[in-house]
């Protein structure tokens, strides 16, 4: 599918319920890689060997002391991803959610933007997700040259005189980092923040 067959277009209402499952989905494939990015920190190992070690005065159990707190904690990261990035961000100042859709109707991406939290902080994606079937086609690519249209006319109605667009990654997806850097040029004001 070339990316000139997509269109991006303004998530109707019809359409949440197969945005939602797409943004569940898009979550899903990264929890594992993220939850063991960020129990593998030393602060989190120290916690876990804390908790372990107060755990096997009240367990008789050694096994069950060492394995009760990592699985406690990769659920709570698991869950805590999950709420977060599984659903959709309130409307912002900059509209959407949006949605690529290919010529035939089907929805196959789709991208929230929030503006920054201070002036001059620019535009930031707090979603975007590609449904696994139209990955590696162009999407996201697509989506985010949107995004950064979208940013340089907030910018320009903001009075900034130059438009910046943030693009959080997670520390565990350095396919989408990789897709970013693929993306930046001369002209480009994607800014990638890496982040948990």
């Amino acid at each position: 599918m070339a990316p000139s067959h997509l269109s991006v277009r303004e998530m109707r209402e019809d359409e949440k319920p197969l945005v939602l499952e797409m943004l569940k989905a898009g979550v899903k494939d990264t929890e594992n890689r993220v939850a063991l990015h960020a129990l593998t920190r030393p602060p989190a190992l120290l916690l876990l060997a804390a908790a372990s070690s107060g755990l096997r005065f009240v367990l008789a159990s050694f096994a069950l002391a060492l394995l009760l707190p990592v699985f406690l904690a990769v659920a709570a990261v698991k869950l805590g991803l999950r709420a977060r990035w599984g659903s959709l961000p309130p409307p912002g100042g900059l509209g959407g959610p949006w949605v690529a859709v290919r010529g035939s109707g089907d929805v196959c991406g789709v991208l929230a933007l929030a503006p920054g939290c201070s002036a001059g902080d620019g535009a930031r994606v707090t979603r975007l997700s590609v449904s696994r079937w139209h990955r590696r086609r162009g999407v996201g690519r697509r989506l985010l040259a949107f995004a950064e249209s979208r940013a340089r006319a907030w910018a320009g109605g903001m009075g900034e005189p130059r438009a910046r667009l943030v693009v959080p990654v997670a520390v565990a997806a350095w396919g989408v980092a990789g897709m970013l850097e693929g993306c930046k040029g001369p002209h480009r004001s994607l800014m990638a923040v890496c982040s948990v």
